[in-house]
């Protein structure tokens, strides 16, 4: 499936979600390249999403991992000073729940600072593991369904003070061999 025309924000966050779970159906795999099975996720769940047959997975799945994985900084994998760090950030109007908070090392933090998660990142010119994307995902898709925003043309969406730049919600993926599920020990 060629990339769709996106126009909604519905359109943008189905196909960032869509190209996420077809990046960790590969890597679940362990293949060097995507393969017909994988596109063809991506295409189910894109299609799913925008017509509403499918829903986001359910912030559940990740909050259990994150109690069950080792407790290390979700950016570098540092298990150093950790303190709770906000995704969103509060300042931003990110919420003061659970599923907004993740482990982060002094240093990233610091770095962090007000700052939402992928724009850090972004500027930072890393791309975010595939849990810690699914997790941010999930969150702009569930804050843009409560304030009904799923269907505004994406040009319009600049008028709204949103916590997050739906822009950079990732389309595109690194290589297969650059992407990791899950942020490996520093050290």
């Amino acid at each position: 499936m060629p990339t769709p025309k996106i126009t909604t924000v519905r359109q943008q966050i189905a196909w960032s979600y869509a190209n996420l779970a077809m990046a960790d159906a590969a890597l679940g795999h362990a293949v060097d390249r995507y393969e017909k099975v994988h596109y063809a996720i991506r295409t189910k769940l894109y299609h799913g999403l925008v017509s509403g047959k499918m829903s986001f997975g359910s912030l559940y799945h990740d909050e259990r991992l994150k109690m069950t994985m080792p407790q290390l900084c979700y950016y570098c994998g540092s298990d150093a000073h950790l303190a709770v760090d906000h995704l969103i950030p509060r300042i931003k109007g990110g919420a003061d729940e659970a599923d907004n908070l993740v482990w982060s090392c002094r240093a990233c933090n610091s770095s962090k600072q007000g700052r939402d998660m992928l724009a850090w990142m972004t500027a930072k010119g890393q791309f975010p593991s595939v849990l810690l994307l699914r997790r941010y995902i999930k969150i702009v898709a569930r804050y843009c369904e409560q304030h009904c925003y799923m269907d505004l043309d994406l040009a319009e969406i600049g008028a709204f003070e949103l916590p997050f730049d739906l822009l950079l919600l990732p389309t595109r993926f690194p290589p297969l061999n650059e992407l990791r599920r899950w942020v490996p020990p520093a050290g």
